[in-house]
């Protein structure tokens, strides 16, 4: 199972935001120079983000996206899921899939099982918070000065 560029993509667009987010919204233009992305490509994985309920537009000359909710609540999980789909290793064990004839003779169910379990636990416990630099991501009651 391999990662496809969006939802790699998706995952840098988002800790962007959540790095530079303010008062104002972040700009397409701006996380797109940054991030060395597609302008055009990049708003189409937006607007899955957006779909999605992770990222909110702000219309208009100074419009741009704020994150739906705070840093620590968007996992990892949440952000491949949108752009990806299921994540499953194979088709019998992904969600909503139809009890495999061979389920209980199959060797490989077990470990397609675990395998499943696993990457989820992962990437569900993993949040954008985990992902931003650490003086970033503390909020700036908690930033100690450096010595």
């Amino acid at each position: 199972m391999m990662i496809s560029t969006k939802g790699r993509y998706a995952l840098r667009i988002m800790v962007d935001v959540a790095q530079h987010e303010g008062s104002t919204p972040v700009s397409v233009r701006e996380i797109a120079k940054r991030q060395e992305i597609s302008g055009k490509y990049m708003e189409q994985i937006i607007s899955v983000l957006t779909r999605n309920s992770l990222l909110r537009s702000v219309r208009g000359a100074q419009g741009g996206y704020h994150l739906a909710r705070a840093p620590g609540e968007i996992t990892v999980g949440m952000i491949l899921r949108a752009t990806e789909g299921d994540l499953a290793p194979a088709e019998c064990v992904a969600v909503g899939a139809q009890s495999c004839q061979r389920s209980g003779v199959c060797p490989s169910h077990a470990v397609f099982k675990k395998v499943y379990s696993a990457i989820n636990d992962v990437i569900d416990g993993v949040t954008l918070s985990d992902l931003m630099p650490e003086a970033e991501a503390a909020p700036p009651e908690r930033m100690r000065p450096c010595h």
